[in-house]
């Protein structure tokens, strides 16, 4: 259902090899919207460095976390009961079972509106000082290889190599360091509670990495839910709202949810790297036309469209 693709030979440079290597993620972006990606080259000793730094935070007392609270699309954290991502499909949740801290693009663009709303100073917890300079790194890695994904991404729709990162000079995107508690902390879940409700993500893709668990990512596709594959080498990776409306339906926001805690793995917790990719605030994005495109939307601004995603999932 959902292939895994090496990014070594797309950075090899070999047209054979590329050409193959298009086609395969055309036709899984087509059919879930989810990809595995190895050969990626993000270390994954970082990845664990930035959990254990963040385990640190997220085991502090409630009081002490408290002072960093925020609504989402902020930076800081958000606690339990704070994002119910179910809501931005209609779906009537509960609040999602998890806490994240949110970072985000900061470096101004020199716009003093645009960088009001978008480019604001990330807040970094005092208590776990390391956190900072990991995450950094971690950021700059997944930035180039974003880039490196909708290079791909727009040979695979047959368009130029710069279709897409023509519109990310000066992107912004979101990073939440998601931590799924166990039952043990949260008791039972409510009736139809998750640790992340089902829902698409709302801009070009997303790129995930998370650990395997009993209450896991699972995936939509034909017409039912299934446990997402997990290769510990590689990535997750999937497209959002933004990418389905540019590409005109051709390839699909790849709709998927996280299970609760379980009830037969009760001090199961998890932690889960979750890098959101947007584009260039005020981006237009539309439809490509047939035969690429199978479906044709109104045009709208990038990031008025995110700005209203992200206020359906928060939880007043």
């Amino acid at each position: 259902m959902i292939p895994v693709i090496d990014l070594g030979p797309w950075r090899s440079g070999d047209a054979e090899a590329r050409s193959a290597l298009a086609a395969t993620v055309d036709e899984a972006l087509g059919r879930a919207g989810f990809l595995l990606v190895t050969g990626h080259g993000v270390d994954a000793e970082l990845r664990s460095r930035i959990r254990c730094a963040a385990r640190q935070f997220f085991r502090l007392p409630r009081d002490a976390k408290q002072r960093y609270a925020v609504r989402v699309g902020e930076r800081g954290w958000l606690g339990p009961g704070a994002e119910a991502n179910g809501y931005a499909e209609g779906t009537p949740t509960p609040p999602d079972l998890k806490e994240s801290w949110s970072f985000a693009a900061e470096e101004p663009c020199g716009d003093p509106a645009v960088d009001a709303e978008w480019f604001r100073p990330n807040v970094w917890p005092a208590e776990v000082p390391q956190l900072r300079l990991l995450v950094t790194d971690y950021l700059d890695r997944m930035r180039r290889l974003a880039d490196d994904l909708l290079r791909l991404m727009a040979v695979a729709l047959g368009a130029p190599e710069d279709f897409f990162t023509r519109h990310t000079a000066h992107p912004t995107f979101g990073f939440n360091i998601n931590w799924y508690p166990a039952r043990e902390a949260t008791g039972a879940p409510l009736p139809g509670q998750f640790r992340i409700g089902p829902h698409t993500d709302f801009g070009t893709i997303t790129v995930l990495d998370r650990q395997q668990g009993r209450g896991g990512l699972q995936v939509w596709a034909d017409g039912r839910w299934a446990d997402a594959p997990f290769d510990p080498a590689a990535l997750t990776v999937n497209i959002g709202d933004l990418m389905a409306r540019w590409t005109g339906d051709r390839w699909r926001s790849g709709r998927h949810r996280v299970l609760p805690p379980p009830a037969d793995a009760p001090a199961e917790e998890l932690t889960s790297l979750v890098y959101f990719y947007e584009c260039d605030p005020g981006t237009r994005v539309e439809s490509l036309p047939a035969p690429a495109g199978r479906r044709r939307y109104e045009p709208v601004d990038s990031h008025a469209y995110l700005r209203g995603r992200l206020e359906a999932i928060a939880v007043d």
